[in-house]
């Protein structure tokens, strides 16, 4: 009978600490989810931020290059304004 109460006692323990493990587990499994998904909205708002920069960058360049391209144009008509004269 001392037999059957200790194997009793060892697998009732046995499943005891199985089920603190599985707790702690889900909830290790829980904060690694949630971690994962965290990750996961910032890197798309990192991707999205960088996509708006890299736009506005293009369009500033291009405004400079358009400022450039008529400075360049009015140089190009004085030179030749002012080389017809000579």
């Amino acid at each position: 009978m001392k037999k059957i109460a200790l194997t009793a006692l060892v697998l009732a323990l046995g499943l005891a600490g199985c089920q603190k493990k599985t707790a702690t587990t889900v909830d290790n499994n829980t904060v690694t989810t949630e971690n994962t998904v965290t990750m996961d909205t910032n890197s798309a708002v990192n991707g999205a931020d960088n996509a708006l920069d890299a736009a506005g960058n293009a369009t500033s360049n291009a405004a400079a290059g358009t400022a450039n391209a008529t400075a360049n144009g009015m140089n190009a008509t004085a030179n030749a304004v002012a080389n017809t004269a000579k």
